[in-house]
């Protein structure tokens, strides 16, 4: 045997994963994302009664993947972290300003004012205590502004957070700290608006059947659709003139879809000639009907109906690019067809067709007239339906780069020691309301299909969480059970009811909103769709998520803003401590 090779032992024990498959570091992260993202989609569907993590679940998932994988010795490429939790964020915010876009600005007027107003005071007051809790109990500011989104259960504000603490300087590990911060307060924070709702109701002995009802009072047929009333003309200085003629008729808010003349059904063009005992079927908004009555004469119980004539009423998609952003009076829809357009439906909103109004890609329209002549009309606006499912990903991408780019600018604010940017949590979604309000512009148009709009929202979250659990997961249950982990989550506490519980005594006690609304109003504060669902849950009227979507859009703005602001107004003033606290303010510039 002199002189041979001793036999090769092959070891017997498991072989580790990396070796078993040959994976990269890129490969192994990707792995590592994708398990938690799937974990945590199966946690957030567990439900105790109404309450569960929901999406919140995926950071769970992502810190226990971490935990394990540092106890296993394996580690992760930190580029791709960052890039797919930058990704992520991007898609999720952009997707939620195309949503809210079309209604951000009406969600001012009326009652959505007041609701603004005091879903902006939860906001304020939230960033008041968390102030508070800094400089009582002298938090890193890294953690702080963790717990503060974290306590709010407001996810794109911890993007905001951990974006404005690296622009300033905050180390990697710092910012792991951030996320931890987040994930301690986030489970009080969504029990804490139940618990406030909660609160409310018992403090103001809110009957919410009886609140139910005073809404439907007020609300009359709700204010997603438009009312509807017959008139019978019996003005006499209105006898023998034309429709287009009649004060307030077409060019304004009121709009008549059907008339019935001399025991016959016809399209109320603006060149037909009306006479007294004549019947409209006029459409709008109820104060702009009751102004219409008055000048026309007395409301009657006889509908004017398309059953048994030869008129009929279809409801239109608008698909055809040449037919957006025009005003219905250039459309010459009616110029050449006994057509009317009586309603858009826009985003699941009645609007009252004005002369002025013009129509957005994906607008339901509602037209009456004879069948030849709507099919015209129908190649006009275009009806393809499938285009409404379809995602214009020209204008996607052009709307993320524009606001990343608008994210990027920087704007000096004097007290600021650094200029304060939107960044790539608050540009891609200013951008996205901007488009989604404006619609179309040239060959762009700034629709998106709900189910696709949802899609692309849901995987931009799973991807930034998931990224922001791994990360922290290394010394999280540490921080827990060793460290202050458990003091954390009162300073959260505090951050979660305080502003509640005040702004929503104070709303229901001394302003008397409808207690139902105004649950929607401090679930939207939240931006917590849980507590929305549980506001619905005590009662199916429309109250509180007509609440809710009101404060949405401008809430989710806010909570995106405050940690910035937070972060540069406390650096400024020289407040925050820590190692990262004084790498950051040696980076910043000194103010004048």
């Amino acid at each position: 045997m002199t002189g041979q090779e001793p036999p090769q032992i092959r070891p017997t024990g498991p072989v580790p994963m990396t070796q078993l498959f040959d994976l990269s570091e890129t490969a192994l992260t990707l792995i590592a994302l994708a398990v938690a993202g799937a974990l945590g989609i199966l946690l957030g569907r567990i439900q105790i009664g109404t309450v569960g993590l929901g999406i919140g679940g995926v950071l769970f998932a992502g810190i226990a993947v971490g935990h394990v994988a540092e106890a296993s010795g394996v580690f992760f490429n930190t580029d791709v972290m960052h890039f797919v939790r930058e990704f992520g964020l991007i898609l999720f915010v952009y997707t939620i300003g195309i949503q809210v876009g079309p209604g951000f600005f009406q969600s001012f007027r009326a009652d959505g004012l007041r609701f603004n107003l005091a879903a902006m005071a939860v906001v304020g007051l939230g960033v008041a205590m968390t102030v508070a809790v800094f400089f009582t109990f002298r938090l890193d500011l890294n953690v702080l502004v963790g717990i503060m989104s974290g306590a709010v259960t407001n996810t794109p504000g911890l993007g905001a957070a951990t974006q404005i603490l690296a622009d300033v300087g905050f180390a990697g590990d710092e910012i792991a700290l951030t996320g931890m911060g987040y994930a301690v307060a986030y489970p009080f924070g969504i029990i804490g608006i139940l618990v406030s709702i909660l609160v409310v109701r018992f403090l103001s002995r809110a009957d919410v059947e009886a609140e139910a009802a005073a809404f439907k009072k007020e609300t009359q047929a709700g204010q997603s659709s438009l009312p509807t009333i017959d008139v019978e003309v019996t003005n006499p200085n209105l006898d023998g003139i034309r429709l287009g003629d009649v004060p307030g008729l077409f060019d304004r808010e009121v709009v008549a879809s059907r008339m019935r003349t001399a025991g016959e059904v016809v399209v109320p063009t603006r060149e037909l000639t009306v006479h007294t005992g004549d019947v409209l079927h006029v459409v709008g908004p109820a104060k702009a009907l009751q102004a219409m009555r008055l000048v026309l004469g007395r409301e009657v119980d006889q509908p004017v109906s398309t059953k048994g004539t030869k008129l009929t009423w279809v409801r239109l998609a608008v698909t055809e690019h040449k037919a957006l952003g025009v005003k219905l009076r250039d459309l010459a829809l009616l110029e050449g067809h006994d057509v009317t357009i009586s309603r858009i439906n826009r985003a699941g909103i009645e609007l009252p067709p004005k002369a002025d109004s013009t129509l957005a890609f994906g607008d339901i329209v509602t037209v009456v007239g004879m069948p030849d002549d709507i099919e015209a009309v129908k190649m006009r606006l275009g009806n393809e339906r499938s285009r409404l499912d379809q995602v214009q990903f020209e204008a996607l991408f052009v709307g993320i780069a524009f606001g990343i780019l608008l994210g990027s600018i920087p704007v000096a604010i004097p007290g600021l020691p650094a200029p304060l940017k939107l960044g790539l949590a608050g540009g891609p979604l200013v951008a996205a309301i901007l488009f989604g309000r404006l619609g179309n512009f040239g060959p762009f148009v700034w629709f998106m299909p709900p189910a696709a709009n949802h899609a692309l929202r849901e995987i931009g979250i799973i991807l930034f969480l998931a990224v922001v659990g791994v990360a922290a997961g290394g010394g999280f249950l540490d921080i827990v059970l060793n460290g202050p982990g458990l003091a954390w989550m009162g300073y959260g506490v505090l951050i979660t009811l305080v502003p509640l519980l005040t702004v929503g005594l104070i709303a229901r006690l001394v302003f008397k909103f409808n207690f139902l609304s105004l649950s929607g109003v401090l679930a939207g504060s939240m931006t917590d769709p849980p507590a929305l669902a549980f506001a619905v849950s005590m009662n199916p009227s429309a109250a509180a998520s007509v609440g809710y979507v009101s404060v949405y859009p401008l809430v989710m703005f806010l909570r995106i803003l405050a940690p910035q602001l937070l972060v540069l107004l406390l650096l400024g003033m020289g407040a925050a401590s820590g190692a990262g606290a004084d790498a950051a303010a040696a980076t910043l510039p000194l103010t004048q």
